[in-house]
């Protein structure tokens, strides 16, 4: 993969059809991966928060996994900007991992939280704070994974 299949210009960033796969790619890796990893959690016990929520969101009402892929796809067009910067291979997947840890879960605890009414980080529980941190770092990789293999499936129909 190189950097002219996603890219008209390294300088002025991602071309447009990049950025909507990197939105498709992050909404659809919260769906498979980020509560997938919410899911093994709330199996093991780590977690009491349940996987595929459909509860109303309180500002526009709707379904909150709807919501969360949403977020999923705006983070995938961030995530679409920072990756010219990583290095293919295995450290592709994991700057994703990391960029999905960190970035989307210190967001979540320290603006997200608040604006919520709710404890940042958590409220400094050990088992919430690493909640974030693998069900991000799971999209993280998913969004990562989505992104490659529609790269592929591009080039292969070429």
């Amino acid at each position: 993969m190189t950097k002219e299949q996603h890219y008209t210009d390294v300088q002025s960033g991602p071309s447009v059809g990049h950025l909507a796969a990197a939105f498709i790619a992050g909404a659809l890796a919260v769906l498979v991966f980020h509560q997938g990893m919410l899911g093994i959690l709330n199996a093991v016990g780590v977690t009491p928060a349940m996987p595929y929520q459909t509860q109303p969101t309180a500002l526009l009402g709707v379904p909150q996994i709807w919501s969360i892929a949403f977020w999923g796809g705006i983070w995938g067009i961030v995530f679409a900007y920072l990756e010219p910067h990583l290095r293919r291979g295995w450290a592709y997947f994991l700057g994703a991992l990391l960029f999905g840890a960190i970035a989307p879960t210190l967001v979540a605890w320290f603006v997200v939280s608040p604006l919520k009414g709710l404890p940042v980080a958590g409220g400094w529980r050990a088992s919430a704070m690493a909640t974030g941190l693998m069900v991000n770092g799971a999209w993280g990789i998913g969004t990562a994974l989505f992104l490659w293999a529609g790269a592929r499936i591009t080039a292969f129909r070429r």
